[in-house]
């Protein structure tokens, strides 16, 4: 009777200690997230995936000594698996493709985060200095890369809601990836 007692006490501290960490953690997490997901229901899966991932670890008796970190550090790779995944839409422009290419070259620049605490850090780094090289671009290069990288958007509905043409959504994006890529490519390079 004494080990159901023990147990059901240490089920409840944490319990405990994962609301607490919840309660700590969620707005700071979400207001990261929302940096790099703009739309506001992408960006609430990706909170509720990391707080699943850590629920989870926490029930399997992972250690986890500082919850904070780990938390951005699973936020930071869902969001870096938002820049790989791609939805094509029928009708959408033959050099899509090649563009697309281009784009996830960026996502080539940026570590492993498991690999070791140091290539964590450079992820962490240029993810942060991704976010400000795309506040550096003009805005209809900002906007079409944001709504077509991070939004998962088409162009073909991007052309429909602003009445601009495909192949001028193209060019933006085209020079945004261009601009993006060698802006983090120096970076890239100084930490290596």
């Amino acid at each position: 009777m004494q080990a159901i007692t023990d147990i059901t006490v240490a089920m409840a501290r944490q319990d405990r200690s994962i609301a607490d960490t919840f309660e700590r953690e969620h707005g700071r997490l979400r207001g990261f997230i929302r940096r790099y997901v703009p739309n506001l229901a992408d960006a609430e899966d990706i909170l509720q995936e990391v707080f699943f991932e850590f629920v989870e670890a926490a029930r399997l008796l992972k250690p986890i000594e500082q919850a904070g970190a780990w938390l951005f550090r699973v936020a930071r790779n869902r969001i870096s698996d938002r820049f790989r995944r791609r939805r094509f839409e029928p009708g959408d422009p033959p050099g899509l493709a090649a563009l697309d290419a281009d784009a996830l070259s960026l996502i080539e620049l940026l570590p492993d985060p498991d690999a070791s605490p140091e290539a964590a850090f450079a992820r962490f780094f240029l993810l942060d200095e991704l976010d400000a090289a795309l506040d550096e671009l003009p805005e209809e290069q900002r906007s079409v890369f944001v709504a077509h990288e991070l939004e998962g958007r088409s162009f073909k509905a991007l052309s429909a809601e602003s009445g601009i043409g495909i192949n001028t959504l193209l060019s933006r994006k085209r020079y945004a990836v261009l601009f993006l890529r060698r802006r983090l490519q120096s970076i890239h390079e100084e930490i290596q």
